[in-house]
């Protein structure tokens, strides 16, 4: 077992409503979410009055945010930019209320049937722009690597780590992600080691890229999770499950239910127990 790890997840897949949220987590010894959404809506949609309303009901139950799950970047680098940036000025706000300095986001997708790599000037003055806000307003930016933008594959992330790695911008490892792209996800950890401070914890089939719970496809999580460990990786560990569709629960948990959408609840839970047993 890791001595320093934190566990941490998207608890919106449980359920959009906060309170059944937490709920789950603390069934499952969890005191810790990356907020994507709550109460049916992005988190990042919500006013600075109302983050501190959120944060009080996390407050009250013994729940922090490992960090916000945004999504920045998350749009195509053809798009306009001001109103982004505007809503990343947002969002660093929301950071501060919530007590978190973490801010997930991307690097552009290319425009429509397009490449973001032939836009590699402009995805990197753009990101610039989030790095020198984020460094002068004391919050850290985790980019992750994500199918379609620039960041997709191992070495697009790794340049922009040359870019703009430091104390405000870090990199996310996801295994599910990479396994989609069609990267190697050991050739990917190799190079993107020491930039790596946050693990997304999904695990996906290279044959179809469906999401599996973690160690049933081929993002050798195990295998990676046992190198950040001797590497003496001390963060968070967040749940994504992605599971909702998941039907192979009776293939992988004897006495498991055959078939069938799981619930919110159910596939969360599926996803925190396989972890566990990779820890």
């Amino acid at each position: 077992m890791f001595e320093k790890i934190i566990l941490t997840g998207f608890a919106d897949e449980i359920a959009p409503e906060l309170d059944i949220q937490m709920q789950v987590l603390e069934k499952l010894n969890m005191n810790h979410i990356e907020m994507r959404g709550v109460e049916g809506r992005s988190f990042v949609e919500y006013t600075e009055a109302e983050a501190r309303e959120i944060k009080k009901r996390l407050d009250d139950r013994g729940f922090s945010l490992s960090a916000i799950g945004s999504p920045i970047g998350k749009i195509r680098i053809s798009e306009k930019f001001e109103p982004h940036m505007e809503l990343f000025r947002h969002t660093v706000e929301l950071a501060h209320i919530m007590d978190t300095p973490n801010i997930r986001m991307f690097s552009f997708y290319g425009p429509e049937g397009g490449s973001p790599v032939a836009y590699r000037e402009k995805v990197m003055e753009q990101l610039g722009q989030f790095a020198d806000y984020a460094a002068s307003n004391d919050v850290v930016l985790l980019h992750e690597n994500e199918k379609g933008i620039y960041g997709e594959m191992a070495e697009g992330c790794l340049d922009i780590m040359k870019q703009f790695y430091g104390a405000h911008f870090k990199a996310v490892f996801d295994f599910a992600n990479f396994v989609q792209a069609r990267q190697d996800t050991l050739e990917a950890y190799e190079l993107l080691k020491p930039y790596i401070a946050y693990i997304h914890v999904k695990d996906a089939r290279w044959e179809d890229g469906s999401v599996v719970p973690a160690g049933f496809g081929d993002g050798n999580v195990e295998l990676i999770l046992k190198r950040l460990k001797e590497s003496g990786y001390g963060g968070y560990l967040s749940l994504e499950p992605h599971l909702s569709d998941f039907t192979g629960f009776s293939a992988l948990e004897k006495g498991g239910k055959p078939g069938g959408k799981l619930s919110g609840e159910e596939a969360f839970t599926l996803a925190h127990d396989s972890l566990l047993k990779l820890l």
